[in-house]
């Protein structure tokens, strides 16, 4: 046995009996042996054993382990049965076992029995809990539903454990952004898929049913995002609320402003689509936020900053101008429009709300709906004369009035909104995007480089580049084409190398369509890229990649041999007459 002190408090004798016993005797050899008759394991059917497992040369101490494993399972197995039972007398069991069990918690072999017993434990003792708390391998050992209990009045402790967690998740979405292997839609996952991820489910399995311990959660993610303006932070705030809500732990959900809302939100995002009802919903939750309670809003902009709700936001706002130009409705008389681009405006302006502590919906620019939109719905409506008229029989003249007068710098509206208004700029971004996944030259060619001046640099942020990035690289034909590739490198990528992210997703870009660009475009981007450290090991990776790209091109087999005599005869050297 290591230690004893525990065994005494329970009345068991331990080392300091043993050691007075042998101190004090005249025969230490009897009062061992005394002592293993009065320890031993007791049972009358198992002493004539023990003399034969002597014989085959089982000690003592393997045999006694063996009895007290066997026993211990069989322990817990019994706490655990009176732990799924429910009532006052449950609870008096577990409190009971616990104070006379406790004493013996750093025996490691006894501590299993102790550990179950807390684990089923409702309300530890406070004295109990101090303990573990100042013994760091016995706080290592617990159980989630101990530690809980320590968490509410330990926030550093509770701080330690779930950072870990945090970043990993960052890390987890970044590398999905980032890495030039990955080009799956970053936006595929359903809500309900990605809130089942591991990292979620730790969370939530730590905060358990505890609203403080959620609390707390929100606080550190409010900070976080505040810190580092990393928008991951409110997918995740938006993640645990609604894995909260599918496991039904109502003492938060019910308590949580901004669930409603949420709710509602992520059934949208679900079926991609806002109807009439839904959209009532939405604008009744933010219209009742009153006066005083106007602190709702911040969680509310986290809410709708996550980028999965700014995609779906964005995206539905660009649907219902193409419903809109083809039914020849205005853009300031569609309610759901409206309300989207008011949600969009919240969300956008998150941190600001968080930074400054300053609780106030932020007020729709009206000349982004009278002025912006308009002229990004001529942009619209000029892909659609395009695309109709590369379906129409040729007629060059008529193509070639057609491709100039739908083929124009955009309007100047356009362009300055784009510079001021964060919901404009969005739109742009989005918009952007929809003319790459349709595979337009000419629509992409027409608006890409107006991004490079976007407001607060949202053109520039992973989101967007990675998904820019995949669709380029679906687009790598076009990039043989040098006036594409001024578009593409000199107007957009090459105005923000200082920004790493940009760099990286430039660096995807080059690693997937380089056997496609002109050498003298494809040798400017690997030297523009060359004094980028965090780059270096890409860009070694994809030299040689390169080098084994044209040592895999086919050469032309050799002519077959000739049988002939002409063969033998040697050519003539040139007369120096024949050239001029």
């Amino acid at each position: 046995m290591s230690g004893g002190g525990g065994l005494e408090e329970i009345g068991i004798p331990g080392k300091e009996y043993l050691r007075k016993a042998l101190t004090s005797c005249s025969d230490p050899l009897k009062a061992i042996s005394d002592f293993q008759a009065e320890n031993g394991i007791l049972l009358p059917s198992l002493r004539p054993m023990l003399p034969l497992l002597d014989l085959h040369g089982v000690k003592r101490f393997e045999f006694h382990t063996s009895v007290m494993e066997s026993l211990c399972d069989k322990l817990i197995q019994q706490i655990n049965d009176i732990g799924k039972l429910e009532g006052r007398e449950r609870d008096r069991k577990l409190r009971d076992l616990l104070h006379k069990s406790f004493p013996v918690i750093r025996f490691k072999t006894l501590r299993p029995i102790v550990m179950a017993i807390l684990k089923h434990t409702r309300e530890v003792d406070h004295k109990f809990l101090k303990v573990l708390v100042r013994d760091k391998e016995l706080y290592n050992d617990l159980d989630t539903e101990v530690k809980r209990q320590i968490w509410t009045d330990h926030q550093t402790l509770f701080g330690d454990e779930v950072s870990p967690l945090f970043i990993r998740y960052v890390q987890q979405k970044e590398a999905a952004l980032l890495t030039h292997t990955n080009l799956n839609n970053f936006f595929d996952l359903t809500p309900k898929v990605r809130r089942q991820g591991e990292i979620i489910q730790k969370i939530v399995h730590m905060i358990g049913h505890s609203v403080k311990l959620y609390d707390m959660v929100l606080q550190f993610l409010r900070t976080l995002f505040v810190k580092t303006r990393n928008v991951h932070y409110c997918t995740l705030r938006a993640e645990l609320l609604m894995a909260l809500h599918d496991l039904e732990i109502q003492e938060i959900v019910d308590l949580d402003p901004c669930h409603k809302f949420t709710w509602c939100l992520d059934a949208c995002i679900r079926e991609r689509s806002v109807d009439t009802k839904r959209g009532r919903e939405l604008q009744g939750f933010l219209d009742s936020i009153k006066k005083g309670n106007e602190q709702i809003l911040s969680d509310l902009s986290m809410i709708l900053c996550d980028p999965f709700a700014v995609n779906f936001l964005a995206t539905s706002a660009l649907k219902i101008l193409t419903q809109l130009i083809n039914s020849e409705g205005m853009p300031r008389d569609h309610a759901v429009l409206l309300l989207l681009l008011r949600m969009l405006e919240l969300g956008l302006h998150a941190w600001d709300m968080i930074d400054r502590q300053e609780f106030r919906e932020p007020r729709l620019d009206p000349q982004v709906v009278t002025k912006f939109v308009p002229s990004l719905v001529s942009l619209i409506v000029d892909d659609q004369v395009r695309a109709l008229n590369q379906r129409l029989p040729p007629d060059e003249r008529a193509s070639a009035i057609t491709i100039i007068e739908h083929s124009g710098p955009p309007p100047d509206a356009y362009q300055a909104y784009i510079t001021e208004s964060s919901v404009a700029c969005l739109l742009a971004v989005y918009y952007t995007l929809q003319t790459a996944r349709s595979r337009d030259r000419v629509g992409l060619m027409r608006v890409l480089g107006c991004l490079s001046a976007s407001e607060g640099d949202r053109a520039f942020e992973d989101t967007f580049l990675h998904s820019l990035v995949t669709l380029l690289i679906g687009m790598s034909d076009e990039l043989a084409t040098e006036d594409f590739c001024t578009v593409i490198f000199d107007e957009f990528f090459f105005t923000a190398l200082s920004k790493e992210n940009v760099v990286q997703q430039l660096g995807k870009l080059l690693w997937h369509t380089h056997a496609k660009l002109p050498t003298a475009r494809r040798d400017t981007l690997m030297q523009a890229l060359h004094h980028q450290p965090n780059l270096r090991p890409l860009l070694e990776q994809l030299r040689e990649k390169m080098e084994r790209d044209e040592g895999d091109v086919e050469m032309p087999p050799p002519a077959p041999p000739v049988d002939s005599p002409l063969m033998s005869v040697p050519t003539p050297a040139p007369h120096r007459g024949d050239y001029p």
